[in-house]
């Protein structure tokens, strides 16, 4: 199919974007590392070795700023770039510009500092995961149980039934086996973040505090932390400069261009996915993983399956203005 059509493609930022972090650099002082998802991507174990093909030759620094852009993805995958980060350096700053949930959330906890622009925000941790006994929706995709869902469910269900139980009703919809994960990832969650936060908080009070917080105290999982509420529920949050604010703004509009949607239809149940999901850039390197694949809809089963997979990580190197991404395969 694909040599019928012209397959639409991202746009390659590397140019740009280094010409962008040089400059932040030359402002703070520090190396950076940005790490930006994404609306096709999230934080996932295979970043954790793109960091460290980028870090791993680095000595010791003073230093290091940690640019997040992300809506969230494997908390564990959080706790092991913080734990090699670490290793690398004496002191961490995150510098935030937009959004910053969830998972990346938890690894901006990792950090001394947070620095955040104006329209920069964190979000609650609150669990949810997609077990093999969840239920199906109308797609046939397995649904997402969160676990603060569950608990205003209980809760809702004892203030208007009494001393009931309300279980047998709940696993009528919800498998038990479901709803145990469900709560095991809770727990898994509030201990994710007291680890990370344990790298530079030497209070364990403070940072059990801050993480049972950030898992249990917001109605939504999409409440906008700011400035001034990360501040009151004890973090290390300051403004960021407003000159690399408006940079990093910049390097985000490159990286967003990378990021577009890159969708081909072959016809009414056929297309190409070419998008960028996930960029992990430092001066002098850049890595990002490309979807390259087909996807078909079988109408018998609702539901697209992919096929003919070339998707990749991909590094660009050096200063020079020819240089072109070259597929890798990860150790």
């Amino acid at each position: 199919m694909a040599d019928k059509v012209t397959l639409v493609k991202p746009p390659i930022m590397y140019k740009e974007a280094q010409k962008v972090l040089r400059e932040i650099e030359s402002i703070t002082g520090g190396k950076i590392i940005s790490y930006y998802n994404s609306i096709s991507g999230n934080i996932c174990q295979n970043d954790v070795n793109i960091f460290h093909e980028i870090i791993s030759e680095w000595d010791m620094q003073e230093d290091l700023y940690l640019l997040i852009k992300s809506d969230g993805g494997d908390g564990k995958a959080s706790l092991r770039i913080i734990n090699l980060l670490r290793q690398h350096t004496k002191r961490l700053t995150a510098l935030i510009q937009g959004e910053c949930g969830s998972a990346a959330t938890m690894l901006a906890l990792g950090a001394e500092e947070i620095q955040m622009g104006p329209l920069a925000y964190l979000t609650p941790i609150d669990t949810s995961i997609t077990h093999e006994l969840s239920p199906i929706d109308r797609n046939n995709n397995l649904v997402r149980i969160g676990h603060d869902e569950l608990t205003r469910v209980v809760k809702l269900w004892n203030e208007e039934q009494g001393e009931s139980n309300p279980y047998p009703e709940l696993y009528k919809f919800i498998h038990p086996l479901t709803i145990g994960a469900v709560d095991r990832a809770s727990s898994l969650s509030i201990r994710l973040c007291s680890e990370i936060l344990s790298f530079h908080m030497t209070d364990k009070g403070k940072a059990d505090n801050i993480s049972k917080c950030l898992n249990s105290n917001y109605p939504s999982h999409s409440y906008p932390i700011t400035i001034r509420e990360s501040q009151r529920i004890g973090l290390n949050v300051n403004e960021i400069d407003s000159n690399v604010n408006n940079l990093l703004t910049d390097l985000y509009s490159f990286y967003s261009e990378m990021g577009k949607k890159a969708y081909t239809d072959y016809d009414e149940n056929n297309y190409h996915d070419n998008a960028i999901t996930n960029i992990i850039e430092a001066v002098g390197v850049q890595y990002f993983y490309q979807i390259d694949k087909d996807w078909h809809y079988k109408t018998d089963e609702r539901r697209y399956i992919a096929w003919n997979d070339k998707s990749s990580w991909y590094r660009i190197e050096g200063t020079d203005k020819e240089a072109k991404p070259e597929a890798i395969a990860l150790r």
